[in-house]
């Protein structure tokens, strides 16, 4: 597996044309785009909007629906994997070196997003609405990345940045409840997993969950579990996990005797 530690390196090995900056690049994806069937990392931030026709786009360890345009968050190191793909129409992806980010507010910023950490299914999808005015964000970067780059230029497009990462924020919450109406409460969901955990007597045995057991179960990664959770009930999944088991103990205190024995539990 390859991994790009420069964006110049980056460009050269997918033969695209060298990069206005060395540390931050725009790339334009058509039908033709020749990043396909491989996988590598980078030391950049990626953020990518595609309209994806035909193939699988692999983020980790899973594939992502393509029916809509959608934006999708890239962490640096993080595995990344394009096969076959065939776009509907022009997409773009931003490369951001991790040094692009040194000295400006964003550089901490950046680390609340948890959808960077997000597998590739979990793509942020959007309306008409949400759709333009990213594109018009991109538009804006675009111009200061391509038009005379001046001392004003890398702050211009690093304001755009964070005005996409926050709209992209206030996105996800919008499809939180709309994928809520679709696919059923996630914290019932969660909760039922708990109780099937204790039911199957893996808490004596194995301990509390962890939250990455129970995002494997309902096939999400533990970050958007959490965020999920926590736009659903105010909690994160660790949060609901101790209230369970804290309600759970006290029903079986309640019991007596017997209750008091299953309540001894091993943590790790």
């Amino acid at each position: 597996m390859q991994h790009y530690k420069t964006l110049t390196a980056l460009h050269l090995g997918n033969q695209w044309e060298a990069p206005q900056h060395p540390l931050f690049s725009m790339i334009g994806c058509q039908s033709e785009c020749k990043l396909g069937n491989r996988e590598f990392t980078t030391d950049c931030y990626v953020i990518a909007f595609k309209k994806i026709k035909s193939g699988n786009f692999m983020y980790g360890r899973t594939s992502y629906d393509h029916d809509n345009g959608c934006l999708f968050f890239a962490k640096p190191r993080q595995i990344i994997e394009m096969k076959d793909l065939e776009y509907e129409e022009k997409g773009y992806m931003l490369m951001i070196h991790e040094d692009y980010l040194h000295g400006h507010e964003l550089f901490k910023e950046i680390e609340k997003y948890g959808f960077f950490d997000y597998e590739v299914r979990e793509a942020l999808y959007l309306s008409p609405k949400e759709e333009q005015t990213i594109l018009e964000l991109h538009s804006k970067i675009q111009a200061e990345y391509l038009n005379n780059p001046d001392e004003y230029s890398r702050e211009i497009i690093l304001s755009h940045i964070s005005s996409i990462l926050r709209y992209a924020q206030r996105y996800y919450k919008r499809q939180f409840v709309d994928r809520a109406q679709i696919i059923g409460n996630t914290a019932s969901k969660f909760n039922d997993l708990l109780r099937k955990y204790l039911n199957q007597g893996l808490l004596a045995k194995s301990g509390l969950p962890n939250v990455a057991f129970l995002a494997d179960q309902l096939f999400v990664s533990p970050r958007y579990l959490s965020d999920l959770l926590k736009q659903e009930t105010g909690k994160t999944a660790m949060e609901q996990i101790h209230i369970f088991m804290i309600s759970e103990a006290k029903n079986l205190l309640r019991l007596g005797e017997g209750g008091i024995a299953r309540a001894k539990i091993k943590i790790r």
